[in-house]
């Protein structure tokens, strides 16, 4: 419709007429839904040149068009071109409409997607609540606009860590965008998966599916199987497969996704190279580490030339990197790669952030290697006592981080204190302990493992011929009689009885 409108006003009123600009302005909006970004910029950039010709500069028209090459920038990861668009439409609106418009106000949201996305979050929070409070005065609580900025406080919420927050703003913009557009709208469908995200940020996995799978059927259905929002929560499959345990599952979501990314937006985009990154991921938990360094490189280079070296995305790449490098043994690129990770979070974030805790235990694990058992505990420490205050005492990162504590104190020979971390971790991860899929599910196994050795090393082998025994069932139902971890662990309860000198290593989980 758009194209035979354009083409019936060029051929009556000239290509540069307010009508036609207004027409090719609209192609711009269409061509960035349908993903075709180069199609869209070009669209956008001939009506910016017309109406600037037409109205001048500062015209509520051309500034329009200003925002939404400035939202085609964000699009593009062209962050610092994205935010003198935007900041020019603000300036304009702000004096042609003053600062309480809606129209202001649109891009004043889309000002703190730009900064959350640079990591910069308290400037983003600052534009999120002004456009909030702006949109709830003028359309009230339940538009749909102001529905948008709600989720997308929820988003920088998660982002900071603040996950309950978080979680209340998602729930209130579902709410409110199903009652206004209905359960399969592509709004409703994004607070979904986000909703998604967030579960499985706090370690529930399968409402996490949930969400995902509504997510994804919705969307395929409103936008079809290549729509770059689709891809979207296909990559986020993906991660939560990998969480699972379901390997396969989770490469064939990374791989369409990939593949669906590079057709949209080409090899180097900032989306495309997120799911380079969680290949990566991927090939190390499959142990092949060489794959992985080609995927985490790939996705570096390219991360650093978009965003910079310091972008909190850039370092997430870089920190697994260090993960990648400490499975290798090469224990000194490992602990260059976390304190630059980690310098690079506290910068950011600061230092109870979530990421910025999660590189502090790694640096405990990767001491623990080194046999730098003081500064181990300093960094389990540290991260146990944020994660707590961030997560809760049974999130899985926080256990995960208890059951790190246990094996640094049964390798420094204090067993009560490892004994103490370990029943805490067992009894956590069993409290919310899903099907053997379930990410919780391996964890208690593990530990169940690790608690196992000690006891045995303490000479109390009834307890721990208990404890084998439950963690031999539970590696049944998860890889099968015959995998060799299941087959380890049987030849270790046969025979436990010729094995309580001490000669059973706890198994160290490391991921």
């Amino acid at each position: 419709m758009y194209l035979r409108a354009l083409q019936g006003y060029e051929k009556a009123w000239g290509p540069d007429h307010t009508s036609t600009l207004d027409t090719v302005n609209n192609l711009g909006l269409l061509y960035a839904d349908q993903g075709k970004l180069q199609e869209a910029e070009d669209m956008y950039l001939r009506a910016l040149q017309g109406k600037e010709k037409a109205w001048g500069p500062d015209h509520t028209s051309t500034l329009d068009t200003v925002n939404n090459l400035g939202n085609l920038y964000a699009d593009q990861g062209k962050l610092q071109e994205a935010e003198d668009m935007y900041l020019r439409a603000l300036q304009g609106k702000e004096k042609a409409w003053g600062p309480d418009h809606t129209s202001t106000l649109s891009t004043v949201n889309n000002l703190g997607n730009l900064y959350k996305n640079q990591g910069k979050l308290q400037e983003a929070e600052d534009m999120y609540l002004r456009a909030l409070q702006g949109k709830e005065k003028a359309w009230g609580p339940d538009h749909t606009s102001t529905l948008s900025t709600v989720n997308n406080l929820g988003l920088l919420y998660a982002d900071q860590g603040k996950l309950q927050e978080a979680e209340d703003m998602y729930l209130r913009a579902l709410q409110g965008y199903e009652k206004a557009w209905g359960p399969d709208h592509t709004s409703t469908l994004s607070t979904v998966n986000n909703l998604g995200l967030l579960y499985a940020d706090q370690g529930k996995l399968q409402e996490a599916e949930d969400m995902y799978l509504r997510a994804l059927q919705g969307k395929e259905k409103a936008w079809g199987p290549d729509h770059t929002s689709t891809l979207d929560t296909v990559n986020n499959l993906g991660l939560l497969y990998a969480d699972q345990g379901k390997l396969q599952e989770a490469e064939d979501m990374y791989l369409r996704a990939l593949q669906g990314y590079e057709k949209a937006w080409g090899p180097d985009h900032t989306s495309t190279l997120s799911t380079v990154n969680n290949l990566g991921l991927l090939y190390a938990d499959q142990g092949k580490l060489q794959e992985a360094e080609d995927m985490y490189l790939r996705a570096l280079q390219g991360k650093e030339k978009a965003w910079g070296p310091d972008h909190t995305s850039t370092l997430d790449t870089v920190n697994n990197l260090g993960l990648l490098y400490a499975d290798q043994g090469k224990l000194q690129e490992a602990e260059d790669m976390y304190l630059r990770a980690l310098q690079g979070y506290e910068k950011a974030w600061g230092p109870d952030h979530t990421s910025t805790l999660s590189t502090v235990n790694n640096l405990g694990l990767l001491y623990a290697d080194q046999g730098k058992l003081q500064e181990a505990e300093d960094m389990y420490l540290r991260a146990l006592q944020g994660k707590e205050k961030a997560w809760g005492p049974d999130h899985t990162s926080t256990l995960d981080t208890v059951n790190n504590l246990g094996l640094l104190y049964a390798d420094q020979g204090k067993l009560q204190e490892a004994e103490d971390m370990y029943l805490r971790a067992l009894q956590g991860y069993e409290k919310t302990t899903g099907p053997p899929n379930d990410i919780r599910y391996r964890r208690a196994i593990n530990t169940a493992q690790n608690l196992g050795a000690l006891l045995s090393v303490q000479g109390k082998a009834a307890e721990a011929k208990r404890l084998y025994e439950r963690a031999y069932t539970s590696l049944q139902a998860l890889l099968g009689p015959s995998h060799k971890d299941t087959q380890s662990l049987r030849n270790t309860l046969l025979n436990l009885n010729d094995t309580l000198s001490g000669t059973i290593t706890p198994h160290q989980y490391t991921r």
